[in-house]
């Protein structure tokens, strides 16, 4: 295995040789037009933090100290307020490849083995197609408007609720009208009211318009609560054990934001180092020797992240890293068997092997 440094060389095999597996892969196969050399970078692993936060809006209505005496009610929202919590946090890894870790797989003639690469270059499969692709990420989360928003709910009522002489009053109108509908819509279940709607689906309609106009009187009373998510990424390379290093902080009023805005509380990222990757041994306890050629994968290291909000552990995550660990190889001889080719899948993230085993050729 030759170690590559130079990035035309890389650009020039990759053109003569690749065909398109799918849209985020690449197949380089291994020939005379390439020498049968083929080249791909290990990676660096990054971790990605997805955050997750909700967006909680509470809204007063102008009847909320009524809401007692003329409805009996006494969960109520007394005074507007808006407050954002962490909902999830997901931590996960990707590769992205190395500058100084790129190899040249440097075959004989015979069976011609391939290569799957992602769209960034790294090694993904060796002899085989089928290659997982990552999964889609969240997204946000819009709320849905308050029936408090600009006063939507004034389309829905009648003029006298709208201009009464005095809170006191137009909250009994609200009031008396709510009940009203109460009693149609169990008028309208038992099958005693004057006018019975004429079909099931003008029942529902008859039925979902008092639902909407007892929610818009009942919002005067109680107020509304409304949320929505926003979904915030951020990018951390691991390079050492840390402590306590400010991620991001978390606002009441704004929601996740940079950690140099300082009007949020912080949360901290501590990493610690738990193993760092160790060459393979043989049989008899030693350390195996690097095979002439060798194609190259990573033995990665493995850290645990922690974040913390106000001294309380919310997202601790243990993960494999590359750069924790070392580069060893595997004889390129396997990958050219005709009778049975060895083939590989390796995880992006790491570089490291996934899968081994051997093709059965059909004769």
């Amino acid at each position: 295995m030759n170690h590559i440094k130079s990035l035309l060389t890389l650009s020039l095999i990759a053109v003569c040789s690749a065909t398109a597996v799918a849209q985020s892969t690449q197949k380089l196969t291994a020939g005379k037009h390439n020498e049968y050399g083929l080249i791909y970078s290990l990676p660096v692993t990054h971790v990605r933090i997805m955050v997750e936060a909700e967006k909680t809006v509470l809204k007063a209505g102008p009847f909320f100290n009524y809401a007692k005496k003329y409805l009996g009610v006494d969960k109520v929202v007394v005074a507007d307020s808006v407050k954002w919590t962490i909902k999830n946090i997901d931590i996960d890894t990707y590769g992205v490849p190395d500058a100084d870790n790129r190899y040249l797989m440097q075959f004989k003639s015979g069976y011609a083995p391939f290569v799957i690469l992602s769209k960034e270059g790294l090694p993904l499969a060796i002899n085989e197609e089928n290659v997982e692709t990552p999964l889609p990420v969240k997204q946000p989360v819009k709320a849905e408007p308050s029936r408090l928003d600009n006063n939507n709910y004034a389309s829905s009522l009648p003029g006298e609720l709208l201009a009464g002489e005095s809170l006191s009053k137009r909250a009994d109108i609200a009031a008396r009208m709510i009940y009203k509908i109460r009693e149609s819509r169990t008028n309208y279940a038992t099958g005693e009211a004057d006018q019975m709607p004429p079909d099931g689906e003008a029942m529902r309609l008859a039925l979902r318009h008092l639902d909407q106009q007892e929610a818009d009187l009942m919002a005067l009373f109680c107020g509304t609560c409304t949320t929505e998510t926003d979904v915030k990424t951020f990018d951390y390379v691991p390079i050492g054990d840390v402590a306590k290093e400010v991620l991001f902080r978390l606002s009441d009023s704004q929601g996740v934001v940079d950690k140099s805005n300082l009007g949020g509380a912080p949360i901290n990222l501590s990493l610690t180092i738990l193993q760092r990757g160790e060459l393979p041994k043989d049989e008899k306890g030693e350390v195996k020797k690097l095979p002439k050629g060798a194609v190259m994968y990573r033995i990665p290291g493995r850290a645990e992240i922690r974040l913390t909000y106000e001294g309380e552990v919310i997202s601790r995550s243990t993960i494999d890293v590359a750069q924790f660990g070392l580069d060893f190889g595997l004889d390129p001889a396997l990958f050219i068997d005709k009778k049975a080719p060895t083939y590989v899948k390796f995880y992006p993230e790491t570089g490291s092997i996934k899968e081994l085993g051997v093709k059965e050729i059909a004769q």
